[in-house]
């Protein structure tokens, strides 16, 4: 059973767009939320510096060269400062089973394409959009699911569509589309929060 409100940690490994605009909402009271921890696997993230800035815990924990201890200790502090939702906001690396277990129905991601089509292994940013522009669909859109051991695989939750215009780059695409993704976040942990959408 998740909490109202609801406790987050975010992973974020570059500008954690969709982490700013969650932590935005909390502070303006659009979301019943609680941000408990950013961590990122990359020292010079700009969004450790954001986390620090708004009073959010940040901590960096590098994964390539110990993965099993980089993710023992991302269970574990994530444990400690009581995250009950951990979402992913841009991080580039595969999540270990330590915090896959023990965060199991509870490991958001947001996806820039239509799930599964354009997911899987290597399929992240501009790669998606190109290829939705190469497979000539009329629609393209966003998802938000769960995460399991393998990319992209774990149920939807949430879905929003995007047109593929005429005349669409992968570029074009691509900022249309991320441009729609924070507020889509936001909206989609309300409806968890609120109990419109609840997690199995």
């Amino acid at each position: 059973m998740i909490s109202s409100p609801l406790r987050l940690g975010f992973l974020a490994s570059a500008n954690g767009s969709s982490a700013r605009a969650i932590m935005a909402a909390i502070q303006t009271g659009q979301l019943a939320a609680e941000a408990r921890l950013l961590v990122s696997n990359n020292k010079s993230a700009p969004a450790l510096a954001f986390a620090a800035e708004a009073g959010v815990p940040a901590l960096c924990i590098a994964t390539q060269a110990d993965p099993a201890a980089a993710d023992a200790r991302l269970a574990a502090e994530m444990a400690a400062h009581d995250v009950e939702l951990v979402i992913l906001s841009g991080y580039l690396r595969q999540l270990g089973p330590k915090t896959l277990s023990r965060y199991a129905g509870r490991i958001l991601n947001i996806h820039p394409g239509p799930l599964p089509r354009f997911g899987g292994h290597g399929m992240y940013g501009r790669r998606v959009h190109e290829a939705v522009i190469a497979a000539g669909v009329a629609q393209s859109g966003i998802c938000i699911h769960l995460v399991d051991e393998e990319y992209d695989r774990g149920p939807v939750i949430a879905r929003r569509s995007a047109a593929v215009l005429a005349g669409d780059t992968a570029e074009s695409l691509e900022a249309r589309v991320t441009s729609l993704e924070p507020q889509f976040y936001v909206e989609t942990l309300r409806d968890i929060a609120q109990g419109h959408i609840v997690l199995p």
